[in-house]
């Protein structure tokens, strides 16, 4: 279905996700997605909810066992996994061969809001993240956006100090949650399979398809290494 304008309706909200209208609603009063006035819906915050979390048809992963699946897909040990989780996960991962069915399982790894800031604050608040980094993909990094991952329990504080505001059309991404941000961090500089997980969850169009390749190529590395 074609989007037009800057704002959706109840039923053109309800199509796009494949969700019932009270469905709708609900989303809204929860804060997945930003009701403008009565029956009217901010389009970005669907497009976003929709390429973060798909129709609502794929099933997905907790945190730890999300973190768990970047990990194996990384080549690296998962963090707290017991053998029997991690043999489960392995044995997942080997049937899944949709990029796009994968980042949609991967996705509650953390939350995502968006926020706007003064120019002055980017590099501030970009140095108080785990960046996965464009880069990585062979994208250009663009200095007036910044993304990436804090702890949940962080997120207040740099909101506050930065002066922030809560926008679905800010330049500023902020993917929460309680996971260890060390092990992040490390999962991050190992190799591009993260960044490639974030990208293929992208409003753009390019860099999605990027990240997406990404993925694929991560996933046939996977189930190769696993017949060995």
């Amino acid at each position: 279905m074609a989007i037009h304008g800057d704002f959706l309706t109840t039923q053109e909200v309800s199509d796009l996700l494949g969700v019932e209208g009270r469905q709708v609603r609900g989303l809204a009063e929860t804060g997945s997605i930003t009701r403008i006035a009565r029956g009217i819906f901010d389009r970005t915050s669907v497009e976003r909810y929709r390429a973060e979390r798909g129709s609502g048809r794929t099933r997905t992963w907790a945190a730890r066992t999300a973190w768990g699946a970047i990990a194996l897909l990384s080549g690296a040990a998962p963090l707290d996994l017991g053998d029997v989780q991690t043999y489960r996960l392995r044995a997942a991962l080997r049937e899944i061969t949709d990029p796009t069915d994968l980042a949609i399982q991967l996705r509650d790894r953390a939350t995502v809001t968006t926020w706007a800031g003064h120019r002055s604050v980017l590099e501030r608040v970009r140095e108080e993240l785990v960046v996965p980094g464009r880069q990585r993909l062979g994208l250009v990094e663009d200095d007036a956006i910044v993304d990436g991952y804090i702890h949940a329990d962080r997120i207040a504080e740099v909101v506050r100090r930065y002066r922030l505001s809560e926008d679905t059309t800010g330049s500023i991404t902020l993917r929460y949650t309680n996971m260890d941000i060390e092990f992040i961090q490390y999962l991050a500089a190992f190799n591009r399979t993260l960044a490639a997980v974030d990208a293929a969850t992208s409003l753009d169009p390019r860099e999605r398809g990027v990240g997406e390749k990404a993925l694929v190529g991560r996933l046939e590395l996977f189930r190769e290494n696993a017949r060995r």
